[in-house]
């Protein structure tokens, strides 16, 4: 493993083969590294022998690990966001965790755009940030959703609407950026015990699990993952699916147009 880049993820009042293709010496993540996934993949990278992993955190961070580099970052903020990019040589996995998830109704459109300010573009401008140093690696970038970008929860459809745009942002930056060498991962994820389901009485994997489930698919090339057992019973029919062939057809059609 090389390096590598996490977020935090924000929470809000509504609470509810041989040889892998990765090779990580840095990764950045912009995901919280010290609860939940963020904290997971934190540790999931460094048991991966990461060389380094920088840990995008809106608090102080102290990580007795001398490889973990705390770095303060708000995805809303461009100052952080390219303060933060700054900090950084070389890069190798670009982890977007960051998100809100607040329950709504819709009656309220400031629910929408809080939602997107975070979960939409503050992933979209991490990524641009760090974009020149995957770039110069190959790397790879793995935005981490859920199955409501597939499919609306009414209870939170407005942190529904942010994670199909987030979505959608993902399949277009996996094909602008195919020819850079720059891989683009969505993860599709299901319940999992965290902060943002504290409370709420339904089956969730564990966030070591999912953090699991999602290395070991970047490192078999899986740009659609599945990482846990509420989720993996859509993946075959999504991988094989209308959907995922039109994806495919309408990315061929843009690289052939160019």
């Amino acid at each position: 493993m090389r390096d590598a880049l996490t977020t935090e993820p924000q929470f809000g009042g509504g609470q509810f083969p041989e040889e892998p293709l990765l090779h990580l010496r840095s990764i950045r993540s912009a995901s919280c590294p010290h609860r939940g996934i963020g904290q997971a993949l934190a540790a999931e990278a460094l048991a991966r022998n990461a060389r380094q992993v920088y840990a995008g955190t809106r608090r102080p961070l102290a990580h007795p690990d001398a490889r973990v580099t705390p770095l303060t970052l708000d995805v809303t903020s461009p100052e952080q966001v390219q303060a933060a990019a700054g900090e950084i040589g070389s890069l190798d996995v670009l982890i977007n965790n960051a998100g809100i998830a607040l329950m709504d109704d819709l009656t309220d459109p400031t629910a929408i755009e809080r939602h997107l300010a975070v979960n939409l573009f503050g992933t979209y401008a991490v990524t641009q940030a760090f974009l020149p140093a995957l770039s110069r690696s190959r790397g790879a970038i793995v935005n981490i959703l859920s199955l409501n970008s597939l499919a609306p929860l009414p209870r939170i459809p407005a942190y529904s609407i942010s994670n199909a745009a987030a979505f959608s942002l993902t399949q277009s930056l996996r094909a602008l950026l195919a020819g850079q060498g720059v891989r683009v991962h969505a993860v599709l994820a299901g319940p999992v015990d965290t902060d943002m389901l504290r409370g709420v009485d339904i089956p969730k994997a564990s966030p070591e699990s999912v953090a699991r489930a999602i290395f070991d698919a970047v490192d078999n090339g899986e740009e659609d993952i599945f990482p846990d057992s509420a989720s993996a019973f859509i993946a075959d029919s999504w991988h094989d699916g209308a959907a995922k062939a039109l994806e495919r057809q309408l990315a061929q059609a843009a690289h052939a147009a160019s």
